[in-house]
């Protein structure tokens, strides 16, 4: 049984060929549903929608489109936190990292940060606290918090939808024999930043987040995961893959071999390399050539 991993600098264990979420968009998830904001109002006006939550999310950008949606200075949401009295497990430490459900929100006219973030929570609760998500969790041997968590992970990994339960199996089979995660999102989290370009130097850094040094899960989750990610997580596909890699788009590649996965690993350098090739007018136009989009 493989209890490590090769050295870093050999592999690349988790990277995506997809774009990273912005930040500033709002572009509807494709999953995302109408959530009513329940909230007393005085002046008898219907709410109307005016916030938007794509799942994978992380707690800084959705803090930063209540802000935007509210039309409050940048910043009002976060420090609202405190008086937000939030209903979150123990074990978030008041932090709703993973619990800010994504979703589109009708926003009453006199929402405040608190009144939205509470709803967030409330519905995270309703949908990942049910007894099929408990009992879900139970049988892996996780708490409910553990499940966010690693559904976040599966959420910010996945290529699409379809791979989130492959995803979820990598997560396991490495929790289960004791090796690292080696989640590049994780290492992303940590440093604050979306990429697809990780360093043998970023591997190294001292968080609790670099699950490339650090065993286990991660001490929160890393992203707002939607039902698709806690769904995949609860019921993970069958088979012994250790690493993963998104050698171009729509071809995702599992693997337990690591020699396997570096051959994988070579042919996403390769046709990353090519994507980036300054063309010159003789070059094939998009498409030609090496077939990529």
């Amino acid at each position: 049984m493989q209890t490590t991993s090769p050295p870093r600098k050999q592999t690349g264990l988790t990277r995506r060929s997809r774009a990273a979420l912005v930040a500033a968009g709002f572009a509807v998830a494709a999953t995302a549903v109408t959530v009513p904001l329940v909230t007393p109002l005085s002046d008898g006006k219907a709410p109307h929608v005016g916030l938007v939550i794509p799942e994978g999310w992380r707690a800084g950008q959705v803090y930063a489109a209540v802000d935007k949606a509210l039309r409050l200075p940048p910043g009002s949401t976060r420090k609202s936190l405190s008086k937000a009295h939030l209903k979150l497990p123990r074990d978030a430490r008041g932090n709703p990292e993973g619990y800010l459900f994504p979703a589109s929100y009708p926003l009453p006219e006199r929402a405040t940060p608190q009144s939205v973030l509470r709803h967030m929570v409330e519905t995270a609760n309703k949908r990942f606290g049910g007894g099929t998500i408990t009992a879900g969790a139970q049988r892996h041997a996780l708490t409910g918090y553990q499940a966010v968590t690693i559904a976040s992970i599966v959420q910010a990994e996945a290529a699409t939808k379809a791979d989130m339960a492959k995803v979820a199996r990598v997560v396991f089979n490495r929790l289960e024999r004791g090796m690292p995660l080696q989640m590049d999102s994780t290492l992303n989290y940590a440093l604050k930043r979306s990429t697809l370009k990780t360093t043998v130097r970023d591997t190294k850094i001292n968080s609790p987040y670099n699950s490339y040094r650090s065993m286990g899960l991660p001490p929160t989750p890393i992203s707002n995961p939607g039902e698709d990610a806690m769904r995949a997580t609860l019921n993970p596909a069958p088979g012994n893959w250790l690493y993963f890699v998104t050698v171009k788009p729509g071809d995702t590649r599992f693997t337990a071999s690591y020699e396997e996965q570096q051959r994988n690993v070579a042919e996403f350098n390769r046709l990353r390399a090519a994507r980036q090739r300054p063309r010159g007018p003789y070059d094939a136009g998009a498409g030609g050539g090496s077939g990529q989009r």
